[in-house]
């Protein structure tokens, strides 16, 4: 039986990263994930790394100061993979967020991002307006530029990934999880791969196989509370429109959600949507979020259909899965922060809830900290915060037809 210091069940971006994040502070890892690396969620992202403006209407301000160190982070360590880019909000005189509030909330992020200068915004002058990719002009009081990040993904998961394997982190795949046995002092870890059975003996274990973290629970022995969560779907649509020069950050027409109006590999993509579901395995676009994804560009862009209905030029569709810890409210209320637990019934067992891409090495650096009243301090490897992240040969990207249906990971 092989003994290590720590075993992370789930390879998306957040499991790996914790992975990367275990391994160069000195601890020796392996991580098991059942389908391929950052297949799942983890590639069905808005493909932004971003502060998230609109958290702050919500008073989640430390998350989006926390998520704009890790944009500033991911900047300087992955710019192959990382790439500023402008974002446009148009304010309109029936729009539910007039410009002095704009003005206020950009004021807000740029002094969180301790004055980046990517943190610095502007007004775009009424004689530009014509240039934005024919966004509607009637009505338009005021259009304002600020700049995040955005990035591809899987590539950025499959990059952190290649580093950890690089400082050792055994990184397996393809395998079905049997059983976590949870014990005084350690875990032991069977699984199943290529028709045989192994097993694995660790202090800690992780689980970070996000919107399946439940189900996951499920298979420790003795059996162990698992908390409420909300699963929500982010459904987007790729069409067959030359991508526009920035994202169009948008008040949809529906509700008061945002929606972005995005670049994406020489097209244009929407998203995102907040769909509740009751299962994973439900998940889907759907006729409804289609709609609701169309009518909003529809909207704003109302010579899009001058080349035929918007529906007819739909080349991809895909959605991602979050977990949101079970409140009352919307969807679009409920708070973004990674929840970890652990309890006292099982100490040596780490459960991470939730999980943004941007966010990913906070949320690593959180759980190494745990894994530490564990297992002691060891000698480092690595400087987590240098270690440069290159892009490798992505086996997964957005899917070019059809719905994604995700599987255990």
């Amino acid at each position: 039986m092989q003994a290590v210091d720590l075993v992370v069940i789930g390879g998306g971006i957040t499991g790996i990263g914790i992975a990367q994040c275990a391994q160069a502070a000195g601890y020796s890892v392996v991580l098991l994930e059942k389908d391929g690396l950052g297949e799942k969620t983890s590639s069905n992202s808005s493909k932004l790394i971003h502060g998230g403006l609109r958290y702050l209407e919500s008073g989640q301000v430390s998350l989006v100061r926390e998520s704009l160190a890790e944009r500033k982070a991911l900047l300087t360590l992955a710019p192959e993979l990382v790439k500023p880019v402008p974002f446009y909000i148009p304010i309109y005189s029936d729009s539910r967020r007039g410009p002095l509030a704009i003005r206020a909330g950009l004021s807000l992020y740029a002094l969180l991002s301790e004055f980046d200068p990517l943190g610095q915004f502007k007004s775009i002058p009424a004689n530009q307006w014509g240039q934005l990719a024919g966004l509607k002009l009637k009505g338009l009081r005021a259009v304002f530029r600020y700049w995040d990040a955005q990035t591809d993904d899987a590539s950025l998961t499959l990059a952190v990934a290649e580093s950890a394997r690089a400082l050792g982190a055994q990184l397996l795949t393809q395998v079905e999880l049997k059983q976590i046995e949870h014990r005084p002092d350690s875990c032991i870890v069977s699984y199943e791969t290529g028709g045989e059975t192994h097993w694995l003996s660790s202090r800690c274990v992780i689980n970070a196989t996000g919107p399946w973290v439940n189900q996951t629970l499920g298979q420790v022995v003795p059996k162990i509370e698992a908390s409420p969560v909300e699963l929500v779907q982010g459904s987007h649509l790729v069409l067959d429109i030359p991508a526009p020069s920035g994202i169009f950050y948008l008040e949809s027409i529906y509700d008061k959600r945002v929606v972005f109006v995005m670049p994406w590999q020489g097209k244009t993509m929407l998203g995102t949507t907040e769909t509740p579901i009751d299962a994973v395995d439900a998940a889907g676009v759907t006729h409804a979020e289609e709609a609701y994804l169309l009518g909003i560009y529809r909207h704003y862009f109302p010579l899009s259909e001058s080349q035929g209905p918007l529906g007819d030029r739909i080349i991809g569709r895909y959605c991602g899965v979050r977990v949101l810890p079970k409140q009352s409210g919307e969807a679009f209320d409920l708070p973004r922060d990674t929840m970890m637990v652990s309890s006292e019934t099982h100490p040596n067992l780490l459960t991470v809830y939730g999980g943004k891409l941007t966010t990913f090495r906070h949320t690593a650096k959180e759980a190494v900290v745990w894994v530490k009243t564990r297992r002691g301090v060891k000698p480092v490897r690595a400087d987590v915060d240098s270690l440069r992240l290159t892009p490798v040969q992505a086996t997964q990207s957005t899917p070019d037809n059809g719905d994604f249906s995700p599987q255990k990971g």
